[in-house]
């Protein structure tokens, strides 16, 4: 009976048969798998039923073997008949049943075919790491014959390759990022192709996790009463938010709520370009104070004619945020005697001030974009009291308090000031 059997000293399969009295085997490339031998027992199958039928041609399937001219014996001639297919291809059946594709081919047309299921931001991430790193290593190899020693290897080159600012390797963030795409790219290729990927059981590089160092209240009024005045509503929306740099950055007039005191987080900007926001839960509608809406109110009156963007350049274009990082922020913190800190800790900011005031969980999470509580309590705990406010109320009473004196503290619009047309002065749906 046919058997697809491995090689012990190689772990790869032949093809294990008799036709005309004689025991065949022949060999192939393929390692040992689930996947691999499910698809050579259909080419077992087949071959098996042309035997039946009389029909099997033997160096149609195996053009190049030993046996390919002994079975093509013309039995009236007793002549060798040249091996070939009988279209005239003298290619082998067996090869092109389980011939997948380049990695180069198939990665190309795997990008064109995913492209539209990412963020525009995301693409770029992935068509680096199959240009600067998956397609040179991989692309001249059969997608269906790397093994998991391949991939091992590969990432253990890329710890080895020079990194950004002078670091030894890359860092252990982008190794995953590049091994992220290699794992999605094998398993597709897998199922289309009817093997078993070989990236199995290969876990992620453990990350150093980064501390949440949120600014005391203390510290973040010194912030506010220090900056430039035309960056103070900036971070004074930052601190009392928690929004994302992306979506403070691309936040337009038009998702400001005066009247019901909301902004409406729907897009944001990632290299300069508009995006949607990062996740579905990212679009919400965050409940800002008073104090925050009238400073909102006042930075309209003095911008809102140079773009429809709430905080913008001279060129009416949002703000470049390694700009204002590494010309107002950093120089900022210098000082003021602060320790370093990236602008996103005003995220965490937000969440560990929301929370060190008793506010609900729930509430936050849906402030911060977040499906579930989960990750506020993994992340923010050590911030939570055993408090009960539920509405936001508390945050802005601790708000109003360390707000600087040069903001506005109530009131709206001021009599003689005329708002331009496109101001949003009518509630936005949610």
């Amino acid at each position: 009976m046919a058997k697809v059997r491995a090689r012990p000293e190689t772990g790869t399969l032949y093809l294990d048969f008799f036709f005309q009295g004689k025991r065949c085997r022949e060999q192939t490339n393929l390692p040992d798998s689930t996947g691999n031998r499910k698809k050579l027992c259909k080419i077992l199958e087949r071959i098996e039923a042309e035997i039946t039928l009389g029909t099997f041609d033997y160096s149609r399937y195996f053009p190049n073997s030993k046996f390919a001219l002994h079975f093509a014996i013309n039995p009236i001639t007793e002549t060798a008949v040249p091996p070939q297919r009988a279209s005239g291809v003298g290619t082998s059946v067996v090869a092109a049943m389980v011939q997948t594709a380049l990695f180069r081919d198939f990665a190309n047309h795997w990008y064109t075919q995913h492209e539209i299921e990412w963020r525009r931001s995301y693409r770029p991430t992935v068509q680096g790491a199959l240009d600067q790193h998956l397609i040179p290593r991989f692309g001249e190899i059969d997608v269906g014959r790397i093994t998991k020693e391949d991939i091992l290897n590969f990432r253990s080159a890329l710890g080895k390759l020079p990194g950004r600012k002078s670091r030894d390797g890359l860092s252990a963030q982008r190794i995953n990022h590049v091994m992220g795409v290699l794992r999605r790219l094998l398993e597709d290729a897998a199922d289309r192709f009817h093997f078993t990927s070989p990236y199995q059981r290969i876990k992620p590089l453990k990350l150093t996790k980064s501390d949440v160092e949120p600014f005391t209240p203390a510290e973040v009024q010194r912030i506010l009463q220090t900056v430039r005045k035309d960056f103070q509503t900036y971070l004074l929306v930052r601190f009392a938010t928690g929004m994302r740099t992306g979506e403070i950055d691309g936040l337009k007039w038009r998702y400001v709520d005066f009247e019901r005191r909301l902004i409406l987080v729907r897009e944001t900007v990632v290299k300069g370009e508009p995006d949607t926001t990062k996740t579905y839960e990212s679009a919400r509608a965050i409940e800002v104070s008073e104090a925050v809406c009238n400073a909102l109110r006042v930075h309209y009156r003095a911008t809102g004619h140079l773009s429809e963007y709430v905080f913008c350049n001279r060129d009416g274009k949002p703000f470049d945020h390694n700009n204002f990082t590494n010309r107002v922020w950093y120089p900022l913190l210098r000082h003021l005697d602060l320790r370093r800190r990236r602008p996103y800790q005003t995220r965490h900011n937000t969440a560990t001030l929301w929370l060190s005031t008793g506010e609900s969980p729930e509430w936050i999470a849906r402030q911060l974009g977040h499906t579930t509580t989960e990750m506020l309590f993994r992340v923010y705990s050590r911030f939570r009291p055993n408090l009960t406010r539920k509405d936001g109320a508390a945050f802005e009473r601790l708000l109003n308090s360390i707000l600087p004196p040069a903001l506005p503290d109530g009131g709206s619009t001021p009599d003689g000031i005329q708002l331009p047309d496109h101001a949003p002065t009518k509630p936005l749906p949610a």
